[in-house]
């Protein structure tokens, strides 16, 4: 199945206090090709439109008068309405303490302030990407056919991932909210790849990377990490326990794709 949106086509909401931020968002946008991008200063303003007029994607401030990004986009998760709606965050903020919660939520991008054109375009592509449909046919597995192990503590970044693989034609899923519960469905189950964060309780990524290829009967089931870990070391140390592939939170699709063609790709 083929379904391909343009910029062009994009209804976007942009949700920033300061009007001079604002303009600038709104002028970058409309310089990328979208239609010109509604503009609200609050959170609660934002889900009245919303409610009214569901955009395709909202681009978001962190830090807003009536609550923050975070919650906003967990406000729109919870809402069925709204909870497809694609969502990126602009932001000065670097503290990994304060974007993890934004990252863990099931986001496009995140873009920093101040940006440029190329930065915003690509997270408008990754967006696109989201609300796109088009089917990996690179590689040879029947991917209609494969199952597909997510495990990640967030259920919104579970949903995430798993809409972004169904874009690219897989359809069965099976959740595990952190590794300890993933070892008890690869004990009954299996599976024809695995997509793992890394930060989780009970059993990390790393130590689910490592009892999957060290003592798992399916040790050579293809693993896929996604995660916002910054710290090489614990990176390297993955990578070495043998995972497959590695790629940031919130994770581009294209990357995905590029990254599912050499997984599955036949040797």
């Amino acid at each position: 199945m083929l379904t391909t949106l343009t910029v062009s086509e994009l209804n976007a909401l942009i949700v920033e206090p300061s009007a001079m931020q604002g303009g600038l968002i709104k002028h970058a946008c409309e310089a990328l090709g979208l239609p010109t991008p509604h503009h609200v200063r609050s959170a609660t303003e934002a889900m009245q439109v919303m409610c009214e007029h569901r955009p395709d994607v909202v681009i978001s401030a962190l830090y807003l008068p009536d609550m923050s990004g975070t919650e906003l986009v967990q406000r729109m998760h919870a809402d069925p309405y709204l909870a497809e709606v694609a969502f990126i965050l602009v932001s000065s903020e670097t503290r990994a303490q304060a974007l993890e919660p934004v990252r863990q939520s099931g986001i496009c991008g995140i873009v920093p302030k101040p940006f440029t054109n190329e930065q915003l375009s690509r997270a408008l592509s990754a967006t696109l990407d989201v609300l796109s449909e088009e089917a990996l046919t690179e590689v040879e597995v029947p991917l209609d056919e494969i199952k597909v192990l997510v495990v990640d503590d967030s259920a919104n970044s579970r949903k995430y991932i798993c809409r972004v693989l169904e874009n690219l034609g897989v359809l069965n899923f099976i959740e595990a909210r952190d590794g300890a519960e993933a070892v008890g469905v690869l004990n009954d189950t299996l599976v024809d790849l695995v997509v793992t964060d890394y930060n989780m309780p009970e059993m990390d990524g790393r130590q689910l990377v490592e009892y999957i290829r060290q003592q798992s009967w399916q040790r050579s089931v293809p693993i896929l990490m996604v995660t916002s870990e910054s710290d090489f070391s614990r990176l390297a140390a993955v990578e070495e326990a043998g995972v497959s592939g590695i790629c940031d939170k919130p994770f581009e699709p294209g990357t995905v794709r590029r990254l599912l063609q050499r997984i599955l790709a036949p040797e």
